[in-house]
């Protein structure tokens, strides 16, 4: 039978521009469609790895006045935010618990909510104990700590937000919490990198992005809406006038508007429509691009960016792309081997004979540097969510592509969009996209970065040219996992599996055997066993996947 989830994207991505044809699109941010709203940045900036983020979102901390809001996946209390050449700035504590007490003492008024992702238990041997605890007992009330148990069942919050004061807010794929810190080196061995006792992580690579203007309170409004949400309470954070905002990015972000969209998957208690605004904005953006599409990401298994991609290949009256796909050479644990990796697999080596078939180039990279001890690659992590289409379009944000982080977790992206040719958001773009590139291949020069600036045609040639050398840190991705590196575990490895789902087949399953009178509790209980272990269920009709711009949870 024909998977229901990909009969339903298959519906998202008719009904696109209305049309049976791959027709280019004008404008790809559409609020209303792909987007919660538009607002306007004072400035804004990109910050690159989690060392020019942490110091950033350090300076903005010690300023703060009135409040701190952060939601995020995971939280580690005793993160350090400053480390190496950056403790000199320090005024007192630089661990992130510790800090946040501090401050709290020193300003009464200043209050910090903390919402994190109520875990699976699959993930607690690897978090924080008695977090509740810990935070709550901090500064004399002044910390608050919330676990966020609302997401689907089999769905996570995996929002990463800060908002200070309504002044400032950062926001992407960072989380503050341990074995994330790196700078742009990205060196073979750190100290650095060592954290609460732990032997040293290996590369790490992410993206946020920090924002001050208009934008910075509807990103507000959606802190406090995920706070009620989670059952926290109604929320109000007081804008606060300052005139002492500043930051330093590792980039400058593009001028201008920001867009703001969201996932969120259905729930039933507390009742909660679907929000797919980011899954409708990525397949957008591809259908629009004309000359490359570049994503760097921490995984590649959704199925509807891959129809989307291979939609626009197939489209022969169109021009031929470019497509760069950077992501990590293997997913860190075997649990995301068996959750995404497979699927991924298969994914791109269909993409990579698609675009054989059809004269596009497609590459598909990962960034490593040689251990001159050993002699061995020493590959750095890919946990960055980032695209950019014809460099007129970027999106960041926490939504990898995967199936679940299209239409289950709770995810956020911003986005940017230029309005005319070579204006200076392109320029803005381009600077970022080739910068990203550039670290990930281990690239440095005005030539070699005006031949990464020039993604019209020949990049990925090149590229590829560069990863065989393996003089730089690109490296061509292998595209395997671990079941292709043993006959044992090759005839293990399985056929199909729901760890990476599209909705929560939990949640309305068992609304619908709640009631139904005619059903026995027994059968109710079976029908429910089976379609969560193999997805086979009675296909539903359509629903139409809706903006809900005014549904701010």
């Amino acid at each position: 039978m024909r998977c229901r989830r990909t009969w339903r994207w298959r519906q998202v991505m008719a009904a696109e521009a209305g049309t049976g044809r791959d027709a280019p699109v004008r404008r790809i941010i559409c609020p209303g469609r792909n987007c919660w709203t538009v607002e306007e940045a004072s400035d804004a900036g990109v910050l690159v790895d989690a060392r020019d983020y942490y110091r950033e979102l350090y300076r903005a901390a010690q300023k703060a006045r009135r409040y701190i809001a952060i939601t995020g996946w995971q939280f580690d209390s005793d993160v350090a935010l400053l480390r190496g050449e950056d403790l000199r700035e320090a005024r007192g504590e630089s661990r992130l618990l510790p800090m946040l007490d501090e401050l709290c003492r020193a300003n009464p008024e200043l209050r910090v909510y903390v919402l994190a992702w109520d875990f699976s238990l699959l993930l607690a041997m690897e978090r924080e104990w008695m977090q509740r605890l810990i935070f709550n007992w901090t500064a004399n009330g002044q910390v608050c700590f919330r676990f966020d148990a609302s997401s689907p069942l089999y769905g996570a919050h995996h929002q990463k937000l800060v908002v200070i004061d309504g002044a400032v807010a950062f926001s992407g794929g960072m989380d503050v919490c341990d074995c994330r810190w790196d700078d742009r080196e990205h060196r073979v061995h750190s100290e650095l990198r060592c954290d609460s006792g732990r032997d040293p992580h290996g590369p790490y690579h992410d993206v946020q992005s920090v924002l001050t203007g208009l934008v910075v309170d509807r990103l507000a409004e959606l802190f406090e809406a995920r706070w009620a949400h989670s059952g926290g309470g109604e929320l109000r954070l007081p804008r606060v006038s300052r005139d002492d905002v500043d930051f330093t990015p590792s980039l400058p972000a593009p001028p201008g508007s920001v867009a703001i969209s969201r996932t969120f998957g259905k729930t039933l208690l507390p009742p909660q429509p679907a929000v797919q605004e980011v899954a409708v904005l990525y397949l957008d953006a591809i259908a629009s691009a004309e000359r490359f599409i570049y994503i760097e990401n921490q995984y590649f298994s959704s199925r509807a960016i891959f129809q989307a991609l291979v939609k626009r290949m197939r489209s022969s009256w169109r021009g031929r792309l470019q497509i760069v796909l950077v992501l990590p050479q293997q997913p860190e644990a075997l649990r995301e081997q068996l959750a995404m990796g497979i699927a991924q697999v298969r994914l791109l080596r269909t993409l990579e004979r698609v675009a054989h078939e059809t004269g596009h180039a497609f590459g598909v990279y990962c960034s490593a540097g040689n251990d001159a001890r050993t002699g061995e690659d020493i590959y750095t992590y890919i946990h960055s969510k980032v695209m950019v289409v014809d460099d007129r379009f970027l999106t960041l944000g926490s939504a990898n592509t995967t199936n679940r982080s299209l239409g289950l977790d709770s995810e956020l992206n911003l986005s940017w969009e230029a309005e005319a040719p070579n204006d200076a958001t392109t320029r803005a773009i381009r600077r970022i996209r080739v910068s990203l590139m550039a670290e990930h291949a281990g690239l440095e020069g005005m030539a070699a970065l005006r031949l990464l600036a020039a993604a019209d045609s020949g990049l990925v040639e090149w590229l590829d040219d560069v990863a065989v050398m393996g003089l730089r840190r690109l490296r061509v991705h292998p595209m395997s996992t671990v079941f292709d590196q043993s006959p044992l575990l090759k005839s293990l490895e399985p056929e199909e599996l729901i760890i990476d789902p599209e909705e929560s087949v939990l949640d309305e399953s068992l609304f619908e055997a709640l009631h139904r009178a005619e059903d026995g509790l027994f059968a109710s209980g079976v029908r429910l066993l089976s379609r969560w272990l193999v997805g086979t269920g009675t296909e539903r009709p359509h629903r139409a996947i809706l903006p809900c711009a005014q549904d701010d949870g």
